[in-house]
């Protein structure tokens, strides 16, 4: 009825229904509680059963919480149990020393590498079977050296020699061991010791480490019995190589001594195995938690193309090797059991993917080509689209230099020389035997580099296809060739610090006066005042007329004023400044005058006038340039003109634009890092070819001086801590063609982006129209 109120069971459906959302926090809590309050009574009704330990205190049965002392502190043994929170404690009485950190994180946690390894070679053989195990296998060792008695006069090329001074084997087994343990003993983990007359295969002696425990005491090769000695006791055959742990090396270590003085053998590795045994019980062993140590002993004249036992075919090292020639024969047989079984190993995969691939929810349709590369990239926007490369066997018409057709040489030409021969290839190993094809012309050819998959390309072949009969027929065929991205590699760099002082120099002209304030306030803002490790070098650049003129108007007056201001701010800071006459300032003449008067190992950071310095570009400058092998020039953010993209709206942007309206100039080449060493000796290589024609010098820059009289690498990237304001650069026409019209296109990119130049001119017809 309408006036009656509900009654109790619509107000529970209501109070239910008001519930429903935290019944299952509720139920969640009330779950938690019970099932802790069981455990808690659990573990009480656990306590009561104690036993009476030997030193007289009870503990629960297997194992729990060891009994406090009578103060309430922990008791003996309680320290692998409980956490100890040490405080720290400074004495007033010492003087503060900065602690050092490690420079690699993994040395601060103790971290190892994984494997050592080392050739014991000869003054006979260095030159011949090292030489060759150095060109096979050394490549896919992290760190490998050759040990020998005597050296020659001259040591091969990239090869890492220590030599004892005496050619005795017991001797020189003994000093490699030593050696070993004294410089590398708490570095890695596995030894791998073998003879420069030893093939082994560098990828299987890898993985066999990575399947073993370092926290064993291993002594794991080729098991050889004594002659005479115990039938039980083994040692390790050194022409197979044998592989020894970490603990093992320091273990024997404190007994080589007595070794050497006791024991007497003729054969080095017999010694060594007898040491091992005597002083830590430790035989040889072939075999070792579930891996096999496979080793293949080669006879005289033996074909390896033609060794098709099981035996050999699963040889983890191979020995003897006789000659050089057989060495890389070896490599080469090994090499191909290795690339066969790989690519039987992407069939295998990829069958399983085409396999799976119907039960995913997108089925077949999510099926990627080739099988197993990552999908091509898909653009979210026309901005995003990567386009591709048009090429003939002769031209390439996207060339590096914006020209639109140029040669196609070099790395280039041999990149479309393989993939066209890759693709008949395949063709050929498809269509066999019903057909077989060779090319007549490549007609278009297309490539790009996609991020997430490689390079791609898309080849339109005239081909003459030719039947078993002998029958032949022309016919055009398009492919589509992927070269993936392959394993990434971490290229090996010298190590720096960011506590290198950074020596910035200045050119400053008439025309960069109006900006030279606001420089020398950042500056002082960001390095003087922050006491970053840098200092700055002031180089006026006077034309012949004003410096004839100096005594009586010097126009660099109030920026020498504005130095003096910064000296007396700060006391301990000097800023010098050098003075230059010149109609032609050019950036290399320049910088010889600055490299003469600074040490040669002085990092130089070469600004311009718009440059606002700061600690993050300064730490990036130290970290990227590296001397004797790498220079840096980056490239800066060039803000756009304000009149031109806020047409008197805004006259700044917020921090949340920041890099959005401006552009990176690739176009200049003004900022630069590098060392005043690396300058000089690129700078002499110059001199040399050039001769007394210094006219040469104004079409250069110094980016083009390290680029063609230098080996060193140089890493041009963009930076987004080195920001410019828009300024309208004057480009001096007196400079190079290139360097002037560079220039030129700086200011002109610079002014504002298309939507932006496209609203201005809109605007403007607007205004002309009405």
């Amino acid at each position: 009825r309408s006036g009656q109120s509900p009654g109790p069971a619509m107000r529970l459906a209501a109070l239910l229904a008001a519930l429903r959302p935290v019944l299952p926090l509720v139920l969640g809590l009330s779950l938690g509680c019970s099932l802790s309050l069981l455990r808690a009574s659990w573990s009480q009704g656990g306590a009561e059963e104690q036993c009476l330990g030997a030193a007289g205190w009870a503990g629960p049965l297997g194992g729990g919480a060891r009994p406090e002392a009578a103060d309430g502190r922990p008791g003996p043994g309680h320290e692998d149990f409980r956490p100890r929170i040490v405080p720290y404690y400074r004495d007033p009485n010492k003087p503060y020393k900065k602690v050092l950190r490690t420079r690699y994180i993994q040395t601060e946690l103790g971290f190892h590498e994984r494997l050592f390894v080392a050739v014991l070679t000869s003054k006979a053989t260095l030159n011949t079977l090292a030489v060759a195990v150095n060109k096979t296998v050394a490549h896919h060792f992290p760190r490998l050296l050759y040990f020998t008695g005597l050296r020659s006069a001259k040591v091969p090329h990239g090869m890492v020699l220590v030599a004892h001074g005496d050619e005795r084997p017991i001797w020189l087994m003994y000093e490699t061991m030593h050696y070993i343990h004294q410089h590398f003993g708490s570095d890695y983990d596995w030894f791998y010791i073998m003879q420069d007359d030893t093939y082994a295969q560098a990828e299987q002696v890898k993985a066999l480490v990575t399947h073993l425990s370092i926290n064993q005491d291993v002594y794991l090769g080729r098991a050889e019995e004594f002659i005479g000695g115990d039938e039980q006791a083994r040692y390790c055959h050194g022409g197979f190589g044998y592989l020894i742990s970490r603990s093992l090396l320091l273990k024997l270590h404190p007994h080589l001594d007595s070794c050497r003085n006791e024991i007497l053998s003729v054969r080095p590795d017999e010694w060594l195995g007898r040491c091992i045994i005597d002083f830590l019980g430790i035989t040889c062993v072939s075999q070792l938690q579930g891996q096999h140590y496979h080793t293949y002993e080669l006879a005289k004249n033996t074909e390896p193309e033609k060794e098709e036992e099981e035996e050999f075919q699963a040889a983890l090292a191979v020995h003897p090797v006789s000659d050089v020639t057989l060495m890389y024969r070896l490599h080469k047989h090994f090499s191909r059991i290795q690339l066969d079984r790989a690519y039987q190993e992407i069939q295998d995969l990829q069958m399983q993917i085409r396999n799976l691939t119907s039960l995913t929810p997108a089925g077949e349709a999510g099926l990627t080509w080739p099988v197993g590369i990552n999908a091509p990239f898909l653009p979210k926007s026309r901005f995003e689209v990567i386009s591709w490369d048009y090429f003939t066997e002769q031209h390439l018409f996207s060339c590096p230099d914006g020209s639109p057709k140029c040669e196609l040489s070099g790395a280039s030409k041999a990149d479309v020389s393989e993939i066209i021969e890759s693709a008949l290839e395949q063709l050929n190993s498809r269509y066999q035997p019903l057909l077989r094809f060779s090319k007549r012309q490549l007609l278009n050819g297309y490539r790009r580099f996609d991020p997430t998959r490689g390079m791609e390309y898309t080849l339109d072949l005239l081909l003459e296809a030719m039947t078993q009969k002998g029958h032949s027929h022309v016919l055009a065929k398009r492919v589509s060739l992927v070269r993936p991205l392959s394993k990434v590699e971490i290229i090996p760099m010298p190590y720096v610090t960011e506590a290198t002082r950074v020596q910035l120099v200045l050119p400053l002209t008439v025309q960069d006066l109006d900006f030279v304030a606001n420089f020398l306030d950042m500056f002082a803002m960001n390095t003087l005042d922050t006491h970053d490790n840098a200092l700055l070098t002031l180089l006026f650049i006077y034309h012949p007329y004003d410096a004839q003129r100096v005594s009586q108007v010097d126009v660099f007056a109030g920026v020498k004023a504005m130095v003096g201001e910064l000296e007396k701010r700060y006391a301990e800071v000097k800023i010098p400044w050098i003075s230059v006459k010149t109609e032609v300032p050019s950036q290399v003449k320049l910088m010889d005058i600055v490299s003469k008067k600074h040490p040669v190992d002085t990092l130089f950071f070469l600004a311009s006038v718009w440059t606002e310095i700061n600690m993050e570009f300064l730490n990036r400058c130290r970290m990227n340039t590296i001397s004797n092998w790498q220079v840096f020039f980056p490239v800066h953010f060039q803000e756009f003109n304000p009149a031109l993209v806020y047409r008197g709206e805004q006259t700044a942007s917020s921090s949340t634009d920041f890099l959005r309206d401006g552009h990176f100039d690739r176009h200049s080449f003004a900022e630069a890092c590098f060392y005043n060493s690396d300058y000089m000796t690129a700078r002499t290589k110059l001199a040399a070819d050039i001769l007394d024609r210094d006219e040469v010098l104004e079409s250069m820059e110094v980016f083009d001086v390290f680029l063609h009289y230098s080996g060193l690498h140089l890493f041009r990237a963009v930076e987004p801590g080195l920001v410019q304001k828009y300024a309208l650069r004057s480009c001096n026409p007196r400079l190079s063609e290139e360097l002037y019209h560079r220039c030129v296109l700086s200011n002109l990119e610079g002014l504002a982006s298309r939507s932006h130049l496209a609203m201005a001119l809109f605007e403007q017809e607007q205004a002309n129209s009405t």
